[in-house]
């Protein structure tokens, strides 16, 4: 059974969840004793701090953006919990520099992901796009141009991880060479081909589908001189970051004829709301599937990710764990002394730091039981187990070293 913080009392614990966050999470939060507040909609700016600047623990979507100025304003919030895969619209650093934990759920939703991208390439082999919109048109249009089975085409992954390897598997179900390109040494699953070259693994596909994060190196990746490598009648499909893809490009290339066909799930700029219009260059285009960045959300995966997201924070707030957590160091520390108080420390990672922590412990005469120190290039974060004694004058000697972002007591 997991050790419960006992220094503040639970039902205090204020959770926000914003952006129809799934029930799960509030049932699991409530569980734990938490006081849970829930917002259907997204929050920016004053109105973001007025519903949510008394937060312990914060729950987002990708919609709700976090700037510094709330992390500013939020004195009391402890984490943030971003209920999808992407972590872009929380200012980590700023987050960071409050010793405020961000964690995210990057996996919970790979079989949702990688089964609407073996539906788009059927889809798209068969222009089910424009054979529907025709019927909703009123016209009977019964042909077989350009429709093609999709047994015997070759499938080039861009991102072999985890959505990659489940769509290579998928695939060669349904009789699909797959070849896959990545960064990394990945071991091929099935009969799956590596290529180091993207160049010859756009040359060679029939449907290029892309599932990279996003980071610098993956901004711009597919691009004009890219999109002219595929072959003539490929298909792209765009399932991963918005701007992976230069779609101005895409478009171009999908009127020319070039390319057959795409199915896009992300965009570089996409509506805050559903009252806002959605703007891209590919509205209009034939054999083109778009969807608003839907690729994730099913029930089973939002109740997947709200299962391993609150179970993150709750760790957390139970035992100071921040395994997984994208913007502070990476501790977890087991609890084999629950007899003992455990104090969290942030603070600046520079040289001296931890010797005044111990010079402070060592002049109360305190027993430090256990200790784990990770650091990152800005921020150290140590978890401390000690003898029950001088436990309040401990916290306020070590809030006042001059390099502590945060304490916390934990028990």
């Amino acid at each position: 059974m997991e050790h419960v913080a006992t220094s503040y009392p639970l039902h205090k614990i204020t959770v926000v969840l914003l952006e129809n966050v799934h029930p799960r999470a509030r049932e699991l939060f409530e569980g734990a004793g938490y006081t849970v507040r829930t917002v259907s909609e997204s929050l920016q700016g004053d109105a973001l701090i007025e519903a949510a600047g008394d937060a312990h623990l914060l729950g987002i979507r990708s919609r709700s953006k976090l700037p510094a100025r709330y992390f500013e304003k939020a004195e009391r919030l402890w984490a943030v919990g971003c209920f999808c895969i992407g972590v872009d619209q929380v200012d980590q650093q700023a987050a960071a520099e409050r010793g405020v934990a961000v964690f995210n759920a990057p996996f919970s939703n790979t079989r949702s992901v990688a089964e609407l991208t073996i539906g788009e390439i059927i889809a798209l082999h068969r222009r089910l796009a424009d054979r529907s919109s025709e019927m909703r048109r009123g016209l009977w249009r019964k042909t077989a141009e350009g429709c093609n089975e999709v047994r015997g085409r070759t499938l080039g992954i861009i991102g072999y991880g985890r959505i990659g390897s489940q769509v290579s598997v998928l695939a060669e179900a349904i009789g699909m060479r797959v070849l896959y390109n990545d960064v990394a040494e990945c071991l091929p699953l099935g009969n799956a081909t590596a290529v180091r070259s993207l160049d010859s693994l756009l040359e060679k596909s029939d449907v290029v589908s892309i599932h990279v994060p996003q980071s610098g190196a993956t901004r711009g990746l597919i691009g004009p001189r890219e999109l002219s490598l595929m072959k003539q009648g490929a298909f792209l499909i765009n399932n991963a970051r918005g701007d992976v893809v230069d779609q101005e490009a895409l478009a171009r290339m999908i009127r020319s004829g070039r390319i057959a066909g795409a199915a896009v799930d992300v965009f570089p700029q996409e509506p805050g709301s559903e009252e806002e219009p959605f703007e891209s260059p590919l509205r209009g285009l034939n054999n083109v599937i778009l969807t608003p960045h839907i690729a994730g959300s099913t029930l089973q995966a939002q109740r997947n990710i709200a299962e391993e997201v609150t179970s993150k924070l709750i760790k957390f707030m139970n035992n100071g764990s921040t395994t997984t957590a994208v913007n502070v160091p990476e501790v977890e520390l087991p609890v084999l002394h629950p007899d003992k108080h455990r104090i969290l420390h942030f603070h600046r990672n520079v040289p001296g730091v931890l010797s005044k922590m111990h010079k402070i412990i060592a002049d109360l005469g305190v027993n430090i039981v256990a200790e784990y120190l990770q650091t990152d290039p800005r921020h150290s974060y140590v978890i401390l187990d000690i003898d029950p004694t001088h436990g309040d004058e401990l916290v306020d000697q070590l809030r006042s070293v001059d390099e502590t972002i945060r304490v916390r007591t934990l028990w």
